[in-house]
């Protein structure tokens, strides 16, 4: 048992190394991800490499020992030799039932490659179409018990007005209450230092307690508000992450050159917002509010009767506004003197016909006081209160929440197709807030997944010393990602940063069962067999490995989409792209990397080795 574990480990320690190599090539582009979601992926992806490394180090050191050891003490492990010549474990397994059949197959579909390919195309372009068609949002819905009801009285209307329209709501939720649903509601009224703005909070009661789901019950209260018919309210869950915003998860910036053109182009963006009914209280961060007085000077006048524009001026800072004028020391400490108008005589506009200036007759030089109002009209407007900017443009923000149906990558492609007809060439459009991080998640993951696929096929070529083998292995990558898409489609989940981390993750774990296809058959070619025959033998060979690394990596996967209560959408979302892809794409790899293997390998050459070491290491191979 000491030689057979010292030769099995010489014969896989190839296999491992590269195997190791590209599950670590793998893993590291995932902690280079930029923004929130780099945050929480960097130590996930550093981690999973040091994983890797460790575990390469036991299966070269420690499980040999341990096969030496354990395996020697049971005679049943291995199947007594029929005759006296002898017959290693390998071509007795070879010659199991399973194996056979599986050569039986393999060798009808390595001779007949169109059916294969066929089969695969079409099984990797179907999951592409499905791609499509895959809701995507930046995290899973997830039950974190708790959900809320953000909600906007008319402007203008007072702190009781929207309690009361609060209150309303809080008592159609007494029946959920009744039921055990809900444990405890209150009321946040006048939110954001707007009394016109209220917040209604729903604790949910523990998983255990209740039978639906948190989306189940955000579903069952969107009657609710749209009832109401004295405020605009609508039902959102706290977003995963973190991240804040939940309320108005959809955040679009329009920006340009000047205010007043950038209101015009968001009001228009507004009403196309407002025409969907799964985007939940539309509205912008323009709103003018705020109480004005314009004042409108008329120059010609002021000219006439001998008053500047500066005395002009500085009479309304210091009558109605205050100024600074001088100061005194008193005991060592300095104080200003600042004047302005008592309360009274700058409380509204008439107050204008009560502040005097001195004006000068250009002709006689005499002088005489006139009122203000005589130079300066003024009138009552509304502004916004504050003038925005992003990106140091003249910045509005249409914002709005989502339906719990309905995705953060629906809203986007929503307003974007509406951005496309309604905003003109000076304006821009950007993201904000969940957008922002969506839509730079979306490209990071995306630029992420190229990045590590070119790794991995520049690592495997180093290693096989050609680019033949490591596009033979990489090829196979293409049905581990349209299995996980059938699967995601098939359970109704979205597209998220969870599922596209699994999905990055799948290269890796994919390309483990090609390479020890490929890696075997390299060596049976050097040691003097066909390009067929090599290739045949070793998927027959390590049919038995494969399919017991991929169920073990699918039995631990497992937990993950049983899981259930706080944050179990998200660990649902990573299993099932890896048990889906994993456990799709097995069948099909298991005949079209042999076959693409059979045709592409025979315009490399096979690695010069030690012949004898090859035939003393596989039995079978000198049989020919």
């Amino acid at each position: 048992m000491l030689r057979a574990a010292t030769e099995g480990t010489r014969q896989v320690i190839f296999a491992v190394l590269a195997t190791s190599v590209t599950l670590i090539a793998a893993f590291v582009p995932i902690s280079l991800l930029e923004g929130q979601v780099g945050r929480l992926f960097s130590e996930f992806g550093l981690i999973m490499a040091a994983a890797v490394v460790i575990s390469t180090f036991v299966a070269l050191s420690l499980c040999p020992m341990m096969a030496s050891r354990i395996l020697r003490s049971s005679g049943s492990v291995l199947p007594k030799e029929k005759d006296g010549t002898g017959g290693d474990a390998q071509t007795r397994l070879s010659q199991s039932a399973m194996s056979r059949g599986y050569q039986e197959v393999l060798k009808r579909a390595i001779d007949a490659p169109v059916v294969v390919i066929a089969l695969a195309a079409v099984f990797t372009v179907g999951g592409v179409a499905l791609y499509q068609t895959l809701p995507r949002d930046l995290v899973p819905r997830e039950d974190r018990g708790v959900a809320f009801i953000p909600m906007s009285a008319p402007q203008g209307s007072t702190s009781s007005y929207t309690d009361a329209q609060a209150q309303i709501i809080e008592r159609q939720l007494l029946p959920f209450q009744e039921d055990g649903s809900i444990e405890t509601v209150y009321s946040i009224v006048g939110w954001g230092s707007r009394p016109y703005r209220g917040f209604v909070v729903m604790r949910l009661a523990h998983w255990d307690e209740r039978d639906a789901s948190q989306g189940e019950l955000v579903r069952k209260m969107r009657p609710i508000t749209r009832r109401l018919l004295g405020a605009r309210a609508g039902i959102a869950s706290p977003a995963g992450l973190g991240l804040r915003g939940s309320s108005s998860p959809l955040r679009i910036v329009v920006g340009g050159p000047d205010f007043e053109e950038v209101k015009q182009t968001a009001a228009k963006l507004l009403r196309h917002a407002e025409s969907n009914d799964n985007l939940i209280n539309p509205g912008m961060d323009y709103e003018e509010n705020q109480p004005q007085i314009d004042l409108k000077l008329d120059r010609r006048r002021a000219d006439d009767l001998g008053v500047s524009v500066e005395e002009i001026a500085f009479t309304l800072q210091s009558m109605f506004a205050s100024k600074q004028i001088s100061a005194y020391v008193d005991r060592g400490r300095e104080y200003p003197v600042i004047i302005q108008a008592q309360k009274k005589d700058r409380r509204d506009i008439n107050s204008l016909a009560n502040v005097f200036v001195r004006s000068v007759d250009p002709d006689s030089g005499a002088r005489k006081l006139i009122p203000l109002s005589v130079f300066v009209s003024a009138t009552e407007n509304a502004a916004a209160a504050t003038l925005r900017r992003f990106d140091r443009l003249p910045s509005i923000t249409v914002s709005a929440g989502l339906a719990p149906d309905y995705t953060l990558g629906q809203a986007v492609k929503f307003m974007e197709q509406g951005a496309e007809e309604l905003l003109p060439s000076s304006i821009r459009m950007s993201y904000s807030g969940q957008s922002k991080v969506f839509k730079s998640a979306s490209s990071g993951v995306l630029l992420s997944f190229s990045f590590a696929l070119l790794i991995v096929f520049l690592v495997l070529a180093a290693q096989f010393e050609s680019f033949i083998s490591p596009l033979v292995i990489i090829l196979s990558v293409p049905l581990a990602v349209a299995g996980a898409i059938y699967s995601l489609t098939m359970m109704g989940l979205s597209l998220n940063v969870y599922s596209q981390i699994g999905i990055i993750l799948l290269i890796g774990l994919m390309a483990k069962n090609g390479i020890l296809i490929v890696e075997f058959a390299n060596q049976l070619r050097s040691a003097g067999k066909s390009v067929r025959d090599a290739v045949i033998e070793a998927s027959v060979l390590r049919l038995r490995p494969i399919v017991m690394t991929v169920i073990s990596t699918i039995l631990g996967a497992t937990p993950l989409i049983l899981a259930s209560g706080a944050g179990a959408e998200s660990r649902i979302a990573i299993g099932w792209v890896i048990v889906g892809g994993l456990g799709l794409a097995l069948i099909l790899t298991l005949f079209l990397t042999p076959l693409l293997y059979d045709l592409m390998a025979r315009f490399s050459k096979p690695v010069r080795c030690d012949v004898n070491r090859v035939e003393e290491r596989f039995p079978s191979a000198s049989a020919d």
